[in-house]
């Protein structure tokens, strides 16, 4: 008697990519096969790998722009033992999702699909932050986030707007626009006390990195439990003593009820008026109002922000006209697959072993 086929799912590599995805009766199943007995049924652009099904293990959707590329580095790291579905968003998604127990991706976008996908049992976010998932009402699954990746990238941000501040390179890109010969001579980060709000993984790096710049780093965390990398480490209900004498303060602290709005009014009056502010964390750190009040009325010497309430800022936001500020559009890091991806294999294979996840997110902390 002829063995029943095994059921495996269309395999669309990125050089014969077609719209759709569907099911095939064939084993073993080649592109030319499939690409011959299947039909075009859906409207979304998934691009998803074959498996059989006889020993299947668990299907992860993978929802994020840059699908392909998250798919191709799977491919590379992971050869034919990770099922996968790639889309681009999360309308596609939700078209393709069948009964995956694994999503991987943005927040944002997983937090749209999570209420219709009750096969989920666990989330890999490709952002360092998950408020969007933390604000979710669903909690039934286990939500695993990205550490040790984004350092190098958001240090380079940092390190970059601490430098263009003491060597005055806007000014000097105004003096040249002007054709004005300016011989003002710039500052030096040696020696300087920069205040770093979190202790996280990319906490550390950048201090390891401002060390190297011969900056005195102090940190400022919840437990003020001592970091090898920083000088010293203060708790957060020694704010306002942290803030006192600092020529930098970058915050790269998460969105949780702790942080909101600890850079108030009255905390900003805390740091000298020539201390330059930069925020890479998270938005609800900062009073906007009072930063943009501090800023006008030259109590703070400049600030760069890369995160922000509503992205992206409204036209008629008063961030766009207020002096002495830098706008950047999110994007002080970016989740490339390269960086990401190999954390999600790693974790795939836990998940497959019941081993410990690694970055599993505390719902209540938000972090």
């Amino acid at each position: 008697m002829r063995p029943k086929p095994q059921r495996a799912i269309l395999t669309i590599s990125k050089s014969h990519a077609i719209r759709g995805y569907t099911y095939c009766q064939e084993n073993p199943l080649t592109f030319a096969t499939a690409r011959a007995q299947c039909r075009n049924r859906s409207a979304s652009h998934c691009y998803t790998r074959a498996i059989d099904t006889k020993n299947r293990k668990p299907a992860c959707l993978i929802v994020h722009p840059n699908a392909a590329q998250y798919a191709e580095e799977i491919e590379r790291l992971a050869p034919s033992s990770i099922a996968y579905k790639a889309c681009t968003s999360a309308d596609e998604a939700l078209d393709a999702y069948t009964d995956e127990s694994i999503l991987f991706g943005r927040p944002d976008e997983i937090a749209e699909i999570l209420p219709t996908a009750p096969t989920v049992k666990w989330v890999q976010s490709c952002w360092a932050g998950v408020t969007p998932l933390i604000e979710a009402e669903r909690r039934d699954y286990t939500l695993t986030g990205i550490k040790d990746a984004f350092g190098p990238q958001m240090s380079e941000y940092v390190i970059a707007y601490l430098l263009a501040h003491e060597l005055k390179v806007f000014e000097r890109m105004k003096a040249q626009q002007e054709r004005r010969w300016d011989k003002v001579l710039g500052g030096t980060l040696h020696g300087k006390r920069l205040g770093i709000m979190g202790t996280g993984s990319i906490a550390r790096y950048l201090a390891t990195q401002a060390n190297f710049l011969d900056m005195h780093v102090t940190g400022l965390s919840r437990s003020g439990n001592p970091v090898p990398v920083f000088q010293k480490v203060m708790k957060s209900t020694q704010l306002h003593e942290f803030l006192e004498g600092l020529d930098y303060l970058v915050s790269i602290l998460p969105d949780t009820p702790d942080t909101d709005n600890l850079l108030d009014a009255d905390a900003l009056r805390k740091l000298p008026k020539h201390a330059y502010f930069i925020n890479i964390g998270r938005s609800n750190v900062v009073d906007d109002e009072a930063l943009i009040d501090a800023l006008k009325n030259d109590r703070l010497a400049g600030a760069t922000l890369d995160v922000f309430d509503e992205e992206p800022i409204p036209e008629d936001s008063p961030l766009w006209g207020t002096p002495n500020l830098t706008i950047t559009a999110h994007v002080a890091a970016v989740s490339l697959a390269s960086l990401v991806v190999p954390i999600f294999v790693d974790n795939y294979r836990r998940y497959l072993n019941e081993q410990p996840l690694h970055y599993v997110v505390d719902f209540d902390a938000g972090y």
